[in-house]
């Protein structure tokens, strides 16, 4: 008997280790993940969690973190003497906080490049990509995308002057400027192989390697290259788009709940007439219908 009784206690002391160590796993399960200013390396915003619930941790922590460039003209370029930073994709931002939070200035801009954004997106430093990014079939598989909120085509910006005035004036020989992490050096290499093309870290290092000489043309997206020839008149885009580069806004996989949130907003702002006057007042023209 009283070897069976200490049986039965070891049964129940297994039974009840059990029940102690479920619980643990499904506090884990349920509670990981970062918050506003903490997270698994030290100070994450973003609310970076897969399936439901990223929206809830934006609207507790009070403010939407969004990552935008810094160099790019029309759609977000800082300005030195004030620290802002403004274009159409800034606008866009305010826009989506306002929607979700109720605050256009519930809102932190942190810079991006075309080769960051995804990492500082899925590392969860930030909530939402909203930097003149592509949406392509290769990307689906690192993010999810919202609809398209601005349509895009490649060109080539040249000196004035140059004997370049479009892609089929684009050779083997050609030097070509480009960004690293961007769809218009891959597309420019399909369109012309052998080409040489030299890749910068942003738009502005690439701009400037034009203006030194360094390159024959720079290629990206029209609507930033019509950015550049703003800033500086001795440079024009040449030629017709070769490409069509939809922008989408892009979260977290599975962050279904924010991508719905950004979609409602882009509906709203395209049904008020809003989307149209924000696309006016940076690009200088109404949208193409």
């Amino acid at each position: 008997m009283a070897k069976k009784k200490r049986w039965k206690l070891a049964g129940i002391a297994i039974v009840c280790a059990l029940f102690v160590l479920a619980g643990c796993g499904g506090n884990n399960a349920g509670g990981g993940g970062a918050t506003a200013g903490t997270g698994g390396n030290g100070g994450n915003a973003a609310a970076s969690e897969g399936g439901s619930g990223a929206l809830d941790k934006i609207k507790e922590r009070g403010k939407l973190v969004v990552g935008v460039k810094f160099d790019t003209k029309l759609f977000g370029l800082k300005d030195p003497a004030t620290g802002n930073v403004e274009g159409f994709d800034i606008d866009m931002s305010k826009e989506i906080a306002k929607h979700i939070l109720g605050d256009e200035n519930a809102l932190e801009l942190k810079e991006v490049t075309s080769k960051t954004r995804i990492p500082m997106l899925n590392n969860g430093e930030i909530d939402m990509i909203v930097a003149t990014m592509t949406i392509t079939e290769e990307r689906k598989k690192e993010v999810d995308f919202s609809d398209v909120y601005f349509q895009a085509g490649q060109s080539l910006l040249v000196k004035k002057g140059s004997p370049i005035k479009g892609i089929e004036d684009v050779t083997a020989s050609t030097t070509v400027l480009g960004t690293k992490g961007s769809t218009s050096v891959k597309n420019i290499r399909d369109k012309v192989p052998g080409v040489k093309v030299l890749e910068f870290d942003n738009y502005q290092d690439a701009f400037n390697a034009l203006k030194a000489g360094q390159g024959d043309t720079l290629t990206t997206d029209d609507s930033i290259l019509y950015g550049m020839a703003a800033q500086d008149a001795n440079y024009e885009v040449v030629g017709e788009p070769f490409t069509d580069e939809p922008y989408g806004i892009a979260v977290q996989k599975g962050n279904a709940d924010i991508v719905q949130a950004v979609n409602d907003t882009l509906k709203e702002l395209h049904e008020s007439g809003e989307y149209d006057k924000l696309y006016e007042k940076w690009i200088g023209k109404k949208p193409s219908q």
